[in-house]
């Protein structure tokens, strides 16, 4: 080894020790006559200090270091002198006397300072000289945290008794909700293998091989439009089990996460524990079917008692056969014409016409709604929701999405707007019981998670008459507002898969075309399964405190679905798209 020691662990005990150090000039100080090189590697940082009454060849040297040299120093591990110690170093109270010094690298000065904590700066230079930006501390911190949650999750899941099988990445098209990345086959011209969405098809097949417990860290793509909790390229943890229930599945799940919460972060969970709710039970309070529960503010249904209030607007949607919700905000009175407008604006972004409000006030409520309400209205809106002079009331009348996304949105905002997250604790629960279908603008059904998900069975019988009332046996896992992942118990019996098929309009032809192999398998015995898949990137984004996945995530794309540093995409050779039997049409 180039080194003795790493720049993180020398301490008092390896006084009058010879250590060889490598690493990066993290900084160089001119003191007095004195040359002080700050030397850096991912371990920390140690002080190297030089001196030219005895060693005037090598401060030359020292001389003519800059900033993310590569450097081999060796020298002697000395006490720092009283009062000069740095307790913020976890060598902070030793220096290395440097006896010698060999340049490794030089460097160019780089695009932003490595050791500068602002992170203000530019992110698409970062992304494009990520390299450089993985030396900082942050992205080092982050991804180390990475690379421990996934020894937790490997140690937790062999600790399981399962098998780690790792399934491909060029496969058959799987319908899953959103856009795959086609790849073109050279030997089979016309063809596409896709990037898997998700190893689903092939964990449920690995049931029908009898491996029984299964895991991986699985690779998985989707082309679809980026957030900040989202990537074109991510990486999932994905469980699956035979002969099973949903507790089952639910109780190995929570399992890991909560160890992984427990050994990678300071913060406990909510009330010491994970809750369970129902899909219409957070949608009804929250609006979300992946609320944020550190904090509480509810949204009460007021359709009751405003079918008759005499504010048109909340009587039309209710006959048109929709809802009423008001959202309390305590404190809220206060709120600026102008915030108000920014949250109204939101509303609409999700197909809200509006957002009606109360200002409870001091001298009086204040509102545009107060002249068409019949009276004695006010006094009942503020008895359901608890409302209060000093709070401000927000209000969606439509159908019941809608109104939903609005409210939820608003609810968001205003926890933040009014500092009423508690971000001392995590807010880990399960959401279950979703609906088995969902409808499309043209009122065909499409499938709330995939088709391979078990309905509910009593529910089952009155699929034809009310699809819409069947629900699934399935369950999602939120975490501070981030839905982490989702599972279901899964179709096993053949009949059952193409009944579903049948209620999702997919033709007897089409369902052979697309799923033959999963239904053939399935007529060789298949266990009754049950599985799960979590983001390992968006855990690890939570649990970092970061505002975006891209901070977690080794080489991520930008915004626009670009890799800056790779200059991907990029155009091949025509020669290449011959071969592959394509070809580009210019716009």
């Amino acid at each position: 080894m180039l080194r003795s020691h790493t720049c993180g662990e020398l301490h008092a005990d390896h006084t009058g020790q010879e250590v060889t150090l490598c690493g990066w000039a993290n900084a160089r100080r001119d003191h007095g006559g004195l040359i002080f090189i700050d030397l850096r590697d991912r371990y920390g940082l140690t002080q190297v200090v030089f001196y030219p009454e005895t060693q005037a060849e090598l401060f030359k040297i020292a001389e003519t270091i800059r900033p993310e040299w590569v450097l081999q120093i060796k020298g002697v591990v000395t006490k720092r002198i009283e009062g000069t110690q740095n307790a913020r170093m976890a060598t902070g109270d030793v220096e290395l006397v440097a006896s010698e010094l060999t340049i490794l690298n030089k460097a160019k000065t780089p695009p932003f300072e490595i050791n500068n904590s602002d992170t203000n700066v530019n992110e698409e230079l970062r992304l494009e000289y990520r390299y450089l930006d993985m030396r900082t501390e942050r992205m080092q911190k982050n991804i180390a945290l990475r690379s421990k949650v996934f020894q937790i999750i490997r140690e937790y899941f062999i600790a399981q008794d399962c098998l780690e099988i790792d399934t491909p990445c060029l496969i058959k098209g799987t319908p899953e909700g959103a856009r795959e990345y086609l790849v073109p086959s050279r030997v089979y011209p016309g063809n596409f293998f896709v990037l898997p969405q998700s190893p689903q098809q092939l964990k449920q097949l690995c049931m029908v091989g009898g491996m029984d417990r299964y895991f991986q860290i699985a690779r998985c793509f989707r082309d679809e439009d980026l957030r900040g909790d989202r990537q074109p390229e991510f990486l999932q943890l994905d469980y699956e089990m035979s002969f099973c229930t949903e507790e089952d599945v639910r109780a190995v799940i929570q399992g890991s996460l909560e160890q992984i919460i427990q050994k990678c972060s300071p913060k406990p969970l909510k009330n010491g524990k994970v809750e369970s709710y129902t899909w219409k039970h957070v949608m009804n309070t929250y609006g979300s079917d992946k609320p944020d529960l550190r904090y509480d503010l509810p949204i009460t249904d007021i359709s009751d008692i405003a079918a008759d209030c005499g504010f048109e607007v909340f009587e039309k949607a209710l006959q048109a056969k929709g809802t009423v919700r008001a959202l309390r905000v305590p404190g809220g009175a206060d709120l600026s014409r102008k915030e108000i407008d920014v949250w109204t604006e939101l509303a609409k972004e999700l197909k809200a016409k509006g957002l009606a409000y109360i200002l409870l006030k001091e001298e009086g409520p204040v509102s545009p709604l107060l002249k068409f309400f019949k009276e004695g209205f006010l006094e009942k809106l503020m008895e359901q929701t608890g409302a209060k002079t000093g709070d401000a009331l927000f209000f969606g009348a439509d159908t019941f999405s809608i109104v939903c996304a609005a409210l939820s949105r608003i609810r968001s905002e205003a926890a933040r707007r009014f500092n009423l997250i508690d971000t001392s604790v995590h807010a880990l629960f399960w959401v279950t019981d979703f609906p088995m279908f969902e409808e499309n603008d043209d009122g065909s059904l499409t499938f709330s998670h995939h088709p391979f998900t078990s309905p509910n069975p009593g529910q089952w019988k009155n699929r034809k008459e009310k699809p819409l009332d069947v629900h699934a046996v399935c369950y999602d896992l939120v975490l501070d507002g981030y839905e982490l992942g989702s599972g279901s118990i899964r179709i096993h019996d053949p009949v059952l898969q193409q009944e579903v098929f049948d209620m999702l309009g997919i033709s007897p032809e089409d369902q052979q075309k697309r799923f033959g192999h999963i239904l053939k398998a399935f007529e060789y015995g298949a266990p009754p399964h049950g599985g799960f898949a979590y983001g390992i990137d968006r855990v690890v984004m939570i649990l970092a405190g970061e505002p975006n996945i891209r901070e977690v995530t080794p080489f991520p794309k930008d915004q626009k679905a670009k890799d800056l540093m790779l200059s991907a995409p990029s155009p091949v050779p025509e020669k290449q798209l011959k071969e592959l039997g394509i070809k580009v049409v210019e716009e």
